[in-house]
């Protein structure tokens, strides 16, 4: 098995609730300006222990999801050894085949790589992000009539693949990246949060 790993996403953008990529329509705003982080509670690349890691992509997607040419900018959390990160962009840049390999087969140009400090503290649909002093988002979780947290399951994209989704709102979203022209400060935008297991 080239890796194995379970953790936490939390994905922010500045589309309105619900966020029409994860059923194949194109952004609200026609282009996309997201946020997409994957805390790994638990995990193995090749040998590599990663558990406590945090990966983040900062991503200006210029049309439907589904057609791919996304600009990102890729952030590892600033603590991961340097065999934690080397691990962890053979995964990210698709390397090592699976679920995460068909997901970042959509994004065209890397803009840049770097370690920055990135506090990740989502639970159960809420919860906050904050990549050094480029993003920090807030999410808030849809309730259902009984209590529950509502999610989507079965989508045509996933940046979980096989995973369910909570459905949230972002009470704050700001992200500044010059090289993807993004520089955002919203409130009450597209938030999602999911738990997620990815073995290849």
């Amino acid at each position: 098995m080239a890796y194995h790993l379970e953790g936490r996403l939390l994905e922010v953008c500045d589309c309105g609730v619900l966020c029409p990529c994860w059923i194949g329509e194109d952004p609200d705003n026609e282009t996309c300006q997201s946020i997409a982080a994957w805390h790994f509670d638990k995990g193995v690349v090749e040998g590599v222990d990663v558990g406590g890691c945090t990966i983040a992509a900062v991503a200006h997607i210029p049309g439907n999801v589904l057609k791919g040419n996304w600009r990102a900018a890729i952030y590892i959390n600033e603590s991961a050894s340097q065999a934690q990160m080397d691990a962890l962009l053979k995964v990210y840049t698709g390397k090592l085949g699976g679920p995460v390999a068909d997901l970042v087969g959509l994004i065209g140009e890397v803009v840049s790589v770097e370690r920055a400090p990135i506090a990740f503290d989502v639970h159960g649909g809420s919860g906050t992000i904050k990549i050094g002093d480029i993003a920090y988002a807030e999410l808030e979780p849809y309730i259902g009539p009984t209590g529950g947290k509502t999610t989507l399951s079965d989508t045509i994209f996933s940046t979980v693949p096989g995973a369910p989704v909570f459905v949230s709102k972002s009470p704050r979203y700001r992200a500044k990246n010059a090289a993807l022209g993004i520089d955002v400060d919203l409130v009450g935008h597209n938030a999602l949060q999911s738990t997620f297991q990815f073995d290849a």
